[in-house]
């Protein structure tokens, strides 16, 4: 296996692994404000996920990414299936030509669209979505404004997704189980945001070690959350 594919393979892996590692960190993030179910169903369905994408003879990355997001999508209980899964199928199409800064712009465009909709939620409503969307803004900004190379881009969505989880620490969340608990929720760390993080740091492993490169280090005034204007968008 060669190409793009062999790397979403090996990223779905790399995800796989993290996951699991990080279940019972999950779990203990779920507990509080949840049903304690995130880190085992993600668990299970990541690893499903790659044991699929691993069966595959010489796939593309559309394909690669498609069979991890109907996998997850089957495997992994409650909203998390749909989320996670679901827009990984949706936005798998941007990637029929392969996977180009302009692609992965579009990809994570698409992604975030559909988490977006699928979740009713937008930022500052204590989910993932808080995570991803100044991620994706980030990264899209860097590769179509700012110009940087890929790797940099990257780095900086990753940056911006952490300062995005932290984010989620000190407010209220609306949407979701945390929700239940209203100013309760004050004061915890948002599961699926911190599993949102984790994927995105394994993407840039397995990014920089595809390009044989060090993962660069990046201005620590990155974006942290998005700005009313991008958040209105």
């Amino acid at each position: 296996m060669s190409g793009d594919g062999a790397v979403v393979v090996a990223a779905v892996e790399a995800v796989a692994d993290r996951i699991q590692a990080e279940r019972d960190h999950l779990t203990d993030l779920d507990s509080a404000i949840g049903d304690a179910d995130h880190g085992g169903n993600m668990a299970r369905g990541w690893a499903e996920a790659a044991e699929a994408v691993a069966d595959l003879a010489d796939p593309d990355a559309q394909t690669a990414v498609k069979t991890a997001g109907k996998t997850v999508l089957s495997e992994v209980g409650g909203a998390a299936g749909p989320l996670y899964g679901g827009s990984l199928v949706f936005a798998s199409q941007e990637l029929e030509g392969g996977v180009t800064p302009e692609t992965a712009v579009a990809f994570a465009e698409t992604y975030l669209e559909k988490v977006q909709d699928r979740g009713d939620a937008s930022v500052g409503a204590g989910t993932m979505v808080d995570a991803l969307t100044p991620a994706v803004h980030t990264f899209k900004k860097s590769i179509e404004t700012d110009e940087l190379p890929p790797l940099e881009a990257l780095t900086k969505a990753v940056a911006a997704a952490e300062a995005g989880v932290q984010f989620t620490v000190p407010i209220r969340a609306s949407k979701g189980r945390a929700s239940y608990l209203g100013w309760r929720s004050v004061g915890h760390q948002d599961p699926g945001a911190t599993s949102t993080l984790y994927i995105m740091e394994e993407l840039l492993a397995v990014a920089a070690g595809h390009l044989d490169s060090e993962v660069p280090d990046v201005d620590a005034s990155s974006p942290t959350i998005p700005d009313a204007e991008a958040a209105e968008e």
